[in-house]
C-alpha cells in the first residue's frame, strides 16, 4: 500500500472541504448517465429474486430494497461498455456482484449484532439470525449460478479469487476486533480485503466481458482496487463526521462495534497521553455513551485523522483515475472519473 508519486500527468491535489460543493453537480451528472443502466439493475435484482421459497423473496428484497447506490453492478457495466461491449446480457452478470455485496452485508450483521442498515432494522433484527445466515448463502450461490451461464473460465477465476479474498478479510477484521493497536498496514489490508477487491473484480469482469486486451483489463482491476480503498476510507471518515439519517445507521457504529478504523488509528499516534489514554478508556467499554463519542470525535478531528483519512483517500482516487488514461476520451471514461471523484466527494 505505498503511497503514490505525484511524478505522473495532472498531480494530486491534497483534499479540501471547498471540494464537498462540487458533489451535487457530480451526482447529478453521473444519474443523469447511468439512469437507464440502473432500472435495468433494480429490474433483474426483482427478477432474479422470485424465488419457490418466499421467505428468500421477502429477506431478499428487504436487503435489496433498502437504497444500496448499486456502485458494483454499475462499475460492471461502464467498464464493460468501456471495452466496446454493446448489447443487453451485461445485466445478469452485473447483478452477481449486488449479491455477493449483500450477502456480505447481511453476514455483516449477524457478526457485528447490528440494528439498523440504511435507516431501517437490519434484517437481522426481524428474523433472526438463522434465516438472515441462510438468505446470505443463497445470494452467494445464486452469484456463482449467473456467473457460470457465461461460460468464462477466466470470469469464474476473478470471482471466485475475490469471494476468497473478501472471506479472508472479513475474519482478518475479526482478528483485530477491539484491537485499538491495529497498525495503519493492518487496517489498509482489511478494507482491501473486505471492501476494494469486489470492487475491483467488478472492473476487471466488465473489461474481461467487453474482451478488453490484458492491458486494459489490468488497468480496469487497478482502476477499481484504488477506487475501493478511497471508498471506504472515506466512509470511515463518515462514521465520525456524517449525520445518522444520510448513512443509514448509528454514527460512531464503528466504534461500539470495537473497530479501529484509520481517523482513530491517526488519533492515537499524534495524540498526546493523556488523550491516548481516555480513547482506550472509551474505547473498552462496554458501551460507548453519546457524550464518549463525542470526546472521541473532537479528538479524533483536532488530532488531524479525519483530514489525514481524507488526503489518503484522494491520492487513491487520483490512482483510480490514472488507470483510465489507458482508454481514449469517451463519454463513459468521463463518468468513471466522474464516479472516482465523487467517491471523495461524497456526503452519503
Amino acid at each position: 500500500m505505498d503511497h503514490m508519486s505525484t511524478s505522473t500527468v495532472d498531480s494530486f491535489v491534497p483534499y479540501s472541504d471547498e471540494y464537498s460543493s462540487n458533489s451535487l453537480d457530480l451526482k447529478e451528472r453521473i444519474y443523469a448517465h447511468i439512469r437507464p443502466d440502473l432500472k435495468r439493475i433494480e429490474e433483474e435484482i426483482d427478477r432474479l429474486l422470485t424465488t419457490s421459497v418466499p421467505l428468500i423473496s421477502v429477506v431478499g428484497r428487504y436487503m435489496l430494497g433498502s437504497g444500496g447506490k448499486r456502485l458494483r453492478p454499475l462499475l460492471m457495466i461502464l467498464c464493460a461498455r468501456l471495452c466496446g461491449y454493446r448489447g443487453n446480457r451485461d445485466v445478469s452478470l452485473a447483478v452477481v456482484f449486488e449479491f455477493i455485496h449483500a450477502a456480505s452485508l447481511l453476514h455483516d450483521d449477524v457478526v457485528d449484532h447490528a440494528e439498523f442498515r440504511r435507516n431501517r432494522p437490519a434484517a437481522n433484527t426481524i428474523w433472526g439470525n438463522p434465516a438472515v445466515v441462510l438468505v446470505g448463502d443463497f445470494l452467494y450461490s445464486k452469484a456463482i449460478l449467473l456467473a457460470v451461464d457465461y461460460d468464462s473460465i477466466r470470469i469464474l477465476e476473478v470471482l471466485s479469487g475475490a469471494t476468497t479474498k473478501m472471506s479472508e478479510g472479513e475474519v482478518l477484521q475479526l482478528v483485530h476486533a477491539d484491537n485499538l493497536e491495529i497498525a495503519e498496514q493492518e487496517y489498509l489490508e482489511v478494507i482491501t480485503r473486505k471492501t476494494a477487491v469486489l470492487i475491483s473484480a467488478a472492473c476487471q469482469i466488465g473489461a474481461i466481458f467487453g474482451a478488453a486486451d490484458p492491458v486494459r483489463e489490468k488497468a480496469l482491476s487497478e482502476y477499481g482496487h484504488n477506487l475501493g480503498i478511497a471508498f471506504q476510507l472515506v466512509d470511515d471518515t463518515l462514521d465520525y463526521t456524517g449525520d445518522v439519517r444520510e448513512l443509514g445507521k448509528p454514527v460512531g457504529n464503528d466504534i461500539q462495534e470495537g473497530k479501529a478504523t484509520l481517523p482513530l488509528i491517526c488519533a492515537l499516534r499524534n495524540g498526546k497521553p493523556s488523550e491516548n489514554a481516555r480513547l482506550r478508556e472509551i474505547f473498552s467499554a462496554d458501551t460507548v455513551r453519546v457524550e464518549d463519542f463525542a470526546e472521541i470525535r473532537d479528538l479524533v478531528i483536532r488530532s488531524g485523522g479525519i483530514d489525514y483519512t481524507l488526503n489518503l483517500a484522494g491520492e487513491y482516487v487520483h490512482k483510480a483515475k490514472q488507470a483510465l488514461r489507458h482508454f481514449p476520451a469517451h463519454p463513459t471514461r468521463d463518468i468513471l472519473r466522474d464516479i472516482a471523484d465523487y467517491v471523495l466527494y461524497r456526503r452519503m
